[in-house]
């Protein structure tokens, strides 16, 4: 016969169970008719197996990643009490034992908002083109998107639509989940773009560091500034860098 720790809920196992004499530290439930009669089952297992679970798809998981995989809501929870787990969002989840994330704000984003882009000044402080501290993770994504909501990290929303959107992505392997961040060059036109709502310093100030930071692409950026069809404004300040 196997054991279950004290505490373990019933219902995950459906009905027909039954509590044995307790020994010293555990108790036991003889469960019939599910998953088979004279079975008894052990809340350590499901502990072990939802812990592996975790491990093969990387350590993190979103609430509803987790239960169709075959985690039970009350073992994630339990996980979680338990300390073998930790919220690093809400309804994101991650192993508690694994070294800590690198950029714990932009893979909480890509988690929760798969579909958006980390953009603008996130961006900018990813490929070191500002001196600005990101008070919130800028991403964007199309029109007609729901707006998502976390309580945290903070984020802005852009919209970007069309080639606007989609052109200029790079796809980042940060603390092995897939981040996605616009190019040096596609940010550097979506911050002239958007020089309104970030200043037109923060931009000037982004050109300059990216000349003496990164091996310089004009026909990239270019190509860029006229899918945001700001090329007129560009021109100037990036051919005063070169």
């Amino acid at each position: 016969m196997r054991e279950l720790k004290a505490g373990f809920p019933l219902d995950n196992w459906g009905s027909g169970c039954t509590v044995l004499p307790k020994n010293s530290d555990k108790v036991r439930y003889l469960c019939t008719g599910y998953p088979r009669d004279g079975v008894i089952m052990a809340a350590g297992d499901k502990l072990e197996e939802a812990e592996e679970i975790f491990r093969k798809r990387g350590g993190t998981l979103r609430t509803s990643e987790a239960i169709r995989a075959g985690i039970y809501q009350r073992t994630l929870y339990r996980m979680r009490d338990e300390g073998l787990i930790e919220a690093i969002a809400r309804g994101l989840y991650r192993l508690r034992d694994l070294p800590p994330l690198g950029n714990p704000d932009l893979v909480s984003v890509a988690l929760k908002i798969p579909r958006g882009v980390i953009c603008l000044i996130s961006a900018l402080s990813f490929h070191e083109m500002t001196t600005q501290v990101p008070h919130a993770v800028h991403v964007a994504l199309l029109p007609g998107t729901e707006r998502p909501r976390l309580d945290h990290p903070p984020i802005r929303v852009s919209w970007f639509s069309g080639k606007a959107f989609s052109e200029g992505i790079e796809t980042h392997d940060l603390d092995d989940v897939p981040v996605r961040i616009y190019s040096p060059e596609k940010t550097l036109a979506d911050c002239f773009k958007y020089r309104n709502k970030i200043g037109i310093d923060v931009a000037i100030g982004a050109l300059k560091l990216y000349r003496k930071r990164k091996p310089l692409r004009a026909d990239e950026i270019l190509r860029y500034a006229r899918i945001c069809r700001v090329e007129k404004v560009m021109r100037p300040y990036l051919e005063a860098t070169l």
